[in-house]
This record gives C-alpha cells, sequence and structure tokens, in this order.
C-alpha cells in the first residue's frame, strides 16, 4: 500500500492524460502505481498480475509504467527524495561511488585528460 504521504509527493510529477486517449482512466493512478510495484516486487510477469487485487490488468499497469518512464517521472522521484535525505543528513556520502558505465559517449570523448591534465599525444 502507498501512504498517503508518499502518493501526494508522486501525484504532482505525473504526466496529464492525453485528450486522445480513447474513455476514461477506468483504473486510477494509484492503483496502477500500486499494481507495477507488486510486479516489480514479486518478480511475476505482467500477464498474470491478479484481477482480483483491483490493480487493474497487468497490461494497464505496464502501459502506465512506459507512459510515466518515457515522461520522466521516476527520474525526478528518485532526484527529489535524494534530496530530501540529503537534507535531513540521512546519506553517507563517504559510501557513494559514481559509475559512469552507463553513459553513452557517442563517438567517444575528443579531449581527454587524466587528473586534471591534458592527454600527450604522440608526435
Amino acid at each position: 500500500m502507498i501512504e498517503d504521504e508518499l502518493w501526494d509527493r508522486i501525484e504532482p510529477l505525473l504526466p496529464p492524460w492525453p485528450d486522445r486517449a480513447p474513455g476514461p482512466r477506468l483504473v486510477p493512478d494509484r492503483q496502477c502505481l500500486q499494481g507495477i510495484l507488486f510486479v516489480l516486487c514479486t518478480g511475476i510477469g505482467w500477464e498474470d498480475l491478479p484481477q482480483e487485487l483491483g490493480f487493474g490488468s497487468g497490461m494497464t499497469c505496464w502501459r502506465r509504467l512506459k507512459r510515466w518512464t518515457e515522461a520522466g517521472v521516476f527520474d525526478q522521484l528518485h532526484h527529489m527524495l535524494l534530496a530530501d535525505l540529503n537534507t535531513a543528513a540521512r546519506i553517507d556520502w563517504s559510501r557513494a561511488a559514481i559509475d559512469g558505465s552507463h553513459i553513452d559517449t557517442k563517438k567517444g570523448c575528443r579531449n581527454r585528460s587524466v587528473a586534471g591534465q591534458p592527454r600527450q599525444t604522440r608526435k
């Protein structure tokens, strides 16, 4: 169950429902988020999400997850929660690590340097 305080933080981040979408949203966003979290936490397939839980179909939850991910909702939430934890001094930055392996460099870096020094070139 998503607590009210957390939902109050998440809801404003959600993109507005598109005007061109056919019909009303049959499953509220909060229920879909709970369905998404259920699938991600249990590891079941989207198609196996039990209807009895009231989260909507697995496909509905998956579509909502895709839409919210594309809108950057989870990145925004992550940054907001990190800022809150940092403000409350709840993050031990001495144990933090930076990993740039997921960054796409396209054609590489033209001016590489080591420890702030320009890279030596061969003549």
